[in-house]
């Protein structure tokens, strides 16, 4: 497989795993108390990566860096608010709509165009996904819904910028801008509803500030091996993951058509991965 292929895969599996923890502790900890930890425990560790590298913060393109954590922190607000209040399969659909606004995003601001193969193979994508969402069993048409829908747009906007700002920063900044901006933003947000956590709250928090970022780094690496169109269309698989740990974990129901649409994805994830390098052509425009 392709190294960008493997590593959006990978960081689908990673993020679905956080979701688990995230949907955990929403049970006892207010959403914006779970962005606060999940980004300061991920800055720090991050901060700590930079300085073991000897990686210096840049003094130019600060403010795309500062507008990528603004836009990563929001999207964070919304998805896992989104998360607590619907089901794991239904909050993962709505957040991989993402896709349709990176093709609009990346076409527009990075000039990037999907490849013949691969825009040949969207089609299982998309099929997969419908099969996946299975509209007739989807019940959770609410504003929880509108929020999420916010969501995969803030995403799509932040995995443009992610894909701009690989050309001249490295995936560790890049990364730090994005927690220190979710720390920032939690905290006046969680002033006033802070919840002292359980033993368990506790355990939940620190596994979300770890794996999130283990993730976020896994999936900036596809970013800068990989178009971003191929990227956010692969990461559909991911609708997969939370449908099986929604359904594992909380008996949420799923049926032989969203099995089916799980199916198709990874098959789909399959062939893309053997198509021919796509044509990068961000660096250029930069260089």
């Amino acid at each position: 497989m392709k190294q960008g292929i493997i590593l959006a895969i990978a960081s689908s599996f990673i993020f679905s795993t956080m979701n688990v923890f995230v949907k955990a502790a929403s049970e006892e900890i207010p959403v914006t108390e779970i962005v606060f930890f999940r980004s300061v425990i991920g800055a720090l560790i991050i901060y700590f990566f930079m300085k073991r590298d000897k990686i210096p913060f840049s003094k130019k393109g600060i403010p795309l860096l500062v507008l990528r954590g603004a836009l990563g922190a929001l999207y964070l607000l919304a998805y896992f608010f989104t998360i607590a209040h619907m089901p794991l399969g239904d909050a993962s659909i709505l957040a991989h709509l993402s896709p349709f606004f990176a093709i609009l995003l990346s076409s527009y601001f990075l000039k990037e165009r999907m490849s013949k193969e691969m825009f040949m193979i969207f089609p299982l994508f998309i099929l997969g996904a419908v099969l996946l969402i299975d509209p007739f069993r989807f019940d959770s048409y609410t504003v929880y819904a509108l929020v999420g829908f916010l969501s995969a747009f803030l995403a799509a906007c932040a995995a443009t910028s992610i894909r701009f700002l690989s050309a001249a920063h490295h995936k560790y900044e890049i990364v730090f801008y994005f927690l220190a901006a979710g720390t920032i933003v939690a905290v006046p947000l969680m002033w006033n509803e802070f919840v002292l956590p359980s033993l368990i709250g506790w355990f939940y928090l620190i596994c979300i500030g770890v794996v999130s970022l283990i993730g976020q780094i896994v999936l900036t690496s596809a970013f800068t091996h990989e178009n971003i169109i191929v990227v956010e269309v692969v990461r559909y698989i991911g609708i997969f993951f939370n449908i099986m740990w929604g359904f594992v974990i909380w008996g949420e129901t799923t049926s032989f058509l969203s099995v089916v649409g799980g199916a198709i994805i990874i098959a789909a994830s399959i062939i893309s991965s053997k198509q021919k390098n796509t044509v990068d052509t961000l660096k250029r425009q930069v260089n």
